[in-house]
């Protein structure tokens, strides 16, 4: 047993003569937050947590239970918690659950590699690293506003099932970025590097942010933010689009990776997060795309956000195809919701945010595949059209279906080469007509992996870090516009 509190909660829990259970225990659970805004440190957050959670199931229904006292008493009274209300849940339940097998581990191990602990880097030397790195952001007398910034995650995890599944993991996961705001009148333009939301993240150590070389990138930030203040607006009109991978990654994790969970698929999300426009017969047959698109969902990624040995259900970590030449072949599933396809098995995507949680399905690393052409070949045989790169703003309907996203940067595309700056671009589309209108996919040389911190989903509210890997892509007739 990889704890002996996960024994005593499940010893407790079988007891009882419940049909089931597992148990999670997070001790530790640590978060790091350090920034560095216009010279002067502005952020120094550190948190720790830990705490156990114990979810049970009868025959019709689920109950779960959590608590951040770490003794063997209060572990046994969560058990006793999380069967009497799932018993009580029975009472009103419809049908009876049903679960796939599987198979996992007696005593599995799972652990980040990396060179260097981010929790054990000296808070000064990280300090004068974004330090450095902000103070280049202010390449321009208009930059008025510069942040860099550096997050880390810590989380060391025991479980154990009635099923005689069993695993400890320990994953660590860090990111940085910068960004600039440059404001002239009453314009204002912001340039982010590596990407949006706080710049990229990944699985690993604190070398992983070294290797985002931010000093260079906020050079590059700086400048390009000062010179959006004179760029022209993105014109309007329907015309070609090429979106480089960080702006890509996003599109499909709103309007991919979110419309194939398939709690929401069924309808179990839709007080909060929203449903789907796919509806779950047509998973084999549904036309999603154009035949250049293969999107997977691969939770052994190195590196990635998403990357893990056992899910919380205790489910390997598994590649799972999601879309191939356009077809819809797959969706992200659990346990539960596996069987209501007509899968003998999960495809390992139950996860929580804590054990103060209780898992439900979300996305690992959801990647759109390279294809075939260099970036100059997907400019090439474009007269006209635009280059929109890095997220700005964003907005889709609760089915996924019908989007808007603005970007930070773009440029025209003239004659097969990149010209001008425009600012604030807006493209818009619907979700299915999009992915259609993709007639060219940027190969493994555009290809890369972005971590996503702060997925929400679920009430109540969790968070998830995800990855997507993306190319940069063309698509033809988007409807575009100047914010």
């Amino acid at each position: 047993m990889a704890d002996s509190l996960v024994g005593e909660a499940l010893d407790a829990a079988r007891a009882t003569g419940i049909r089931y259970a597992d148990v999670r225990l997070v001790r530790p659970q640590r978060y790091l937050h350090l920034a560095v805004r216009n010279g002067s440190a502005s952020s120094l957050t550190t948190s720790y947590s830990a705490g156990l959670g114990i979810r049970v199931r009868t025959d019709r229904a689920w109950g779960f239970a959590g608590t951040s006292e770490l003794t063997r008493t209060a572990a046994r009274a969560a058990a006793g918690t999380a069967v009497r209300l799932a018993r009580a849940a029975g009472r009103t339940a419809t049908a009876p659950l049903e679960l796939t097998a599987e198979s996992g581990p007696t005593d599995g191990r799972y652990a980040t590699a990396f060179r260097e602990d981010p929790f054990e880097v000296e808070s000064e030397e990280a300090i004068a690293f974004l330090t450095d790195a902000e103070r280049r952001l202010h390449a321009s007398r208009d930059v008025k506003s510069g942040l860099a910034s550096f997050q880390a995650w810590d989380e060391t995890k025991s479980f154990a099932s009635s099923e005689g599944v069993a695993f400890r993991s320990r994953i660590v996961q860090v990111g940085g970025g910068v960004s600039a705001t440059a404001v002239r009148g009453g314009m204002v333009q912001t340039r982010s590097a590596p990407g949006p939301f706080g710049g990229n993240f990944a699985q690993g150590g604190f070398e992983f942010v070294r290797a985002l070389d931010l000093p260079t990138l906020a050079e590059t930030s700086g400048r390009e933010a000062a010179a959006l203040l004179d760029a022209p607006a993105c014109p309007t009109g329907t015309t070609t689009l090429v979106l480089g991978s960080s702006q890509l990654a996003l599109q499909v994790h709103e309007s991919v990776g979110h419309a194939v969970e398939l709690d929401r698929i069924y309808g179990s999300e839709a007080a909060y997060a929203g449903t789907s426009w796919v509806a779950a017969e047509a998973i084999g047959s549904l036309s999603y795309g154009s035949e250049r698109m293969h999107v997977v969902a691969d939770a052994t990624v190195p590196g990635g956000m998403g990357t893990f040995g056992w899910d919380d259900e205790g489910v390997p970590a598994q590649r799972v195809p999601i879309v191939s030449a356009g077809r819809l072949v797959g969706a992200l599933t659990s346990r539960e919701t596996a069987p209501r396809l007509g899968l003998a098995h999960s495809g390992g995507t139950a996860r929580a945010d804590g054990p103060d949680r209780s898992p439900l399905i979300r996305m690992t690393n959801i990647n759109l595949e390279p294809g075939d052409r260099s970036f100059e070949e997907l400019l090439d045989g474009v007269p006209s059209g635009v280059f929109l790169e890095t997220n700005r703003s964003w907005s889709i309907d609760d089915k996924r279906l019908n989007f808007q996203f603005g970007t930070e940067f773009a440029r025209r595309i003239v004659r097969g080469e990149l010209g001008e700056l425009l600012r604030n671009p807006i493209y818009a589309g619907m979700t299915p007509e999009f992915w259609h209108s993709m007639d060219a996919v940027g190969n493994a040389s555009t290809w890369q992996l972005w971590g996503l911190p702060n997925c929400g989903k679920g009430q109540p509210s969790q968070l998830a870090r995800v990855s997507h890997g993306a190319p940069a892509a063309r698509f033809r007739s988007v409807s575009v516009r100047g914010g």
